[in-house]
């Protein structure tokens, strides 16, 4: 017997930076085989400003019904600050993957080098700096990675678990609705089936399922 079909059916999905739209649609694929309707939206993580990117995902939103926000890494970031600067926008949960919501070490290290601006654009202040509260309104719940293979361990000194991109740590805020550690890497996480399951479980409930999860 197929489960009902989630209150909330349309999820706009964010990539990471430097990634493209196309890295979210196995993504996408999987939580359209629980019942969601996802759309990937893209944006210019590097050549264009985070304000940019911002705008063109509440313009989005702004043109459908009633949606919930994935977004990996940087796009989890460009989600949440999207909420803070208009917390009208028609959005019921966000689920981030691997977000540095407390900022990112790795990035604070990478923008240190000669020519850093070449690998972060205009987005490094928002990874170093993070986003770590939004309006009450909105559930915003983490899927962090605990495998340690990325380049970021190359750039920062992590303390603790890592997704070999950004540490445990540094996407844990108080304000989160629900934060799950899987064992998946930074990279590896858009296309884990555990994530997928889990990502729709929160979308559809606002709570991850905490029985015996993998990657």
């Amino acid at each position: 017997m197929s489960r009902p079909p989630p209150a909330i059916r349309r999820v706009v999905l964010l990539h990471g930076i430097w990634m493209a739209a196309v890295s979210m649609r196995p993504l996408a694929g999987r939580l359209r085989a629980q019942g969601f309707e996802p759309e990937v939206l893209g944006y210019r993580s590097v050549a264009a400003t985070p304000q940019a990117a911002i705008d063109r995902l509440l313009a989005h939103l702004r043109r459908g019904g009633p949606a919930h926000v994935v977004g990996h890494s940087l796009g989890g970031l460009v989600a949440v600050q999207a909420l803070c600067v208009d917390p009208h926008v028609p959005v019921a949960r966000v689920l981030c993957l691997g977000s540095p919501l407390c900022g990112s070490g790795a990035a604070a290290g990478l923008a240190r080098l000669p020519l850093s601006r070449l690998y972060f654009g205009h987005s490094a202040e928002l990874l170093i700096n993070g986003c770590m509260t939004w309006p009450d309104r909105f559930e915003v719940g983490m899927i962090a990675g605990s495998s340690p293979h990325g380049m970021g361990q190359w750039f920062g000194r992590f303390q603790g678990e890592h997704d070999g991109t950004v540490a445990v740590a540094e996407t844990r805020t108080p304000a989160l609705a629900d934060h799950l550690v899987l064992p998946v890497s930074h990279m590896g996480m858009v296309l884990s089936r555990e994530v997928a399951r889990q990502a729709g479980r929160f979308l559809a409930t606002g709570r991850f399922d905490r029985a015996a999860p993998g990657a």
